[in-house]
């Protein structure tokens, strides 16, 4: 068993509320909470003037593990991640091979037992060529199911684009259904528009002009529709237009909500003026787009149309970016940097603690039906990260931990910091030391 470790007086982000308060973590659980007496054989920590919160569960990442490790791989990506204090991660099936089957899945689960220093959930792929087999599987067990990324291996993977399937897995598979969201007839006939006009070197300004708002809102409005005729829980990925969120509930809580969405960190952060700056290095899918957009996707975050935040952490190499548009890969590495955005963003006023801790420790939990994570309560798993929100400094090649070596954040000053990190109550991050010898845990799914 780990030394138990008693942080004192520390300022706890929880269910709403801060207050100064002791945590004792035995073992992997959080113990007690509350004025704690200290023991001889407690490891003491100073929480004073620093805050603890809930690790953050990354709904969303893509960590190339199998298949594609030249650019990242489970080890290095949870070690960026448990540095920026993501403790729980959820990782996309367009990893090779794609994880079309149950015993693919549970390759990841093994490789994730080996290598994440992170606690791991893994979804399974959902397409045309696996949708029969899927509607018979015992899924029940699964996190959720998604298509996100397959469209990368071939065209028709867009569940979204495909409404004869959604039919048919909407009124045969009641779990979790997790959808990218793009009308891939739409963004075809853009790309001939941009091809005739400029050939194969687009400039990225065009990006979200060709993945457009109305490519977006079309596809999110149809699956919506077609969920709600057969009661089906959707949960419609990286939201990133200002428009699509008036589609979403804010009147009811997430746990009775059906139909959820969440947004990512860089559809906060970046607007399409970000382009002529950082180029290809910020093109995702769905596209950054407009500050009309960008202030959009946060109000919803604020009143609950949104219900969580995620990175879509999608490293590539710079060889693989800086190619021409039609060339270059989609997708950027964020996890290490994620919640420092969002206390940057606390800084500036914008969002607040408690919402923050909301939207990325508690809502993934209560979405993907999370066993005993996601909240800093007695008896939960000790999942926790010690923030200084005084503590400034920048990204820079030297302190990047992703395996692609790059960030679309470098150069940028946050002024907050994760001191450490416990996952399962093992300290894996100390002010820049990691400790490897325990690796994190499968997540597990709550039954009622």
């Amino acid at each position: 068993m780990n030394q138990p470790y008693l942080i004192q007086q520390v300022t706890l982000v929880n269910e709403g509320k801060v207050q100064v308060t002791d945590v004792l973590i035995e073992g992997e659980l959080i113990r007690k909470i509350g004025a704690i007496p200290a023991e001889n054989h407690y490891r003491l920590i100073d929480g004073r003037g620093k805050y603890l919160l809930p690790g953050v569960i990354d709904g969303q990442v893509h960590f190339r593990d199998p298949g594609l490790t030249h650019k990242a791989d489970l080890s290095s990506e949870s070690k960026a991640a448990v540095a920026g204090g993501v403790t729980s991660f959820i990782e996309m099936p367009n990893t090779r091979p794609n994880t079309l089957s149950l015993e693919l899945l549970e390759d990841k689960y093994q490789l994730g037992a080996q290598k994440s220093l992170a606690n791991y959930g893994f979804l399974l792929g959902i397409n045309a060529e696996n949708l029969d087999e899927v509607i018979h599987w015992d899924t029940e067990k699964l996190l959720a199911i998604t298509d996100d990324g397959l469209y990368f291996t071939g065209k028709g993977n867009i569940l979204a684009d495909r409404p004869d399937m959604l039919e048919k897995l909407f009124a045969n598979h009641k779990g979790l259904i997790a959808i990218h969201s793009e009308k891939e007839e739409i963004i075809e006939k853009n790309e001939e528009i941009y091809r005739e006009k400029y050939g194969e070197d687009v400039p990225i300004a065009c990006h979200p002009l060709i993945r457009s708002e109305q490519a977006c809102y079309e596809a999110t409005e149809r699956a919506i529709g077609i969920a709600e005729k057969h009661g089906a829980r959707l949960h419609i990925l990286h939201l990133s237009t200002a428009r699509e969120t008036g589609l979403f509930r804010n009147d009811i809580p997430l746990k009775d909500k059906k139909i959820t969405t969440e947004v990512s960190v860089h559809h906060l952060w970046f607007t399409d003026q970000d382009y002529e700056r950082l180029g290809v290095l910020i093109k995702w899918n769905p596209a950054i787009k407009t500050q009309k957009d960008k202030d959009g996707l946060l109000a919803a975050l604020l009143d609950d149309r949104i219900d969580l935040i995620t990175t879509d952490h999608a490293p590539h190499t710079l060889e693989e970016k800086q190619k021409p548009y039609f060339q270059s890969m989609s997708g950027a590495p964020l996890v290490q940097h994620s919640l420092a955005c969002l206390l940057e963003f606390f800084r500036q006023g914008k969002i607040s603690l408690e919402k923050i801790v909301e939207k990325m420790c508690h809502n993934p939990a209560i979405l993907y039906r999370i066993k005993h994570r996601g909240f800093i309560r007695e008896g939960y798993f000790a999942d926790l990260a010690l923030v200084d929100l005084d503590c400034e400094w920048t990204v820079s090649k030297e302190n990047i931990l992703y395996k692609c070596g790059w960030s679309p954040l470098e150069g940028t000053t946050f002024h907050s910091q994760v001191l450490k990190t416990w996952v399962n109550g093992h300290l894996a991050y100390d002010e820049g030391v990691f400790h490897e010898e325990v690796k994190g845990k499968a997540l597990e799914v709550q039954f009622d």
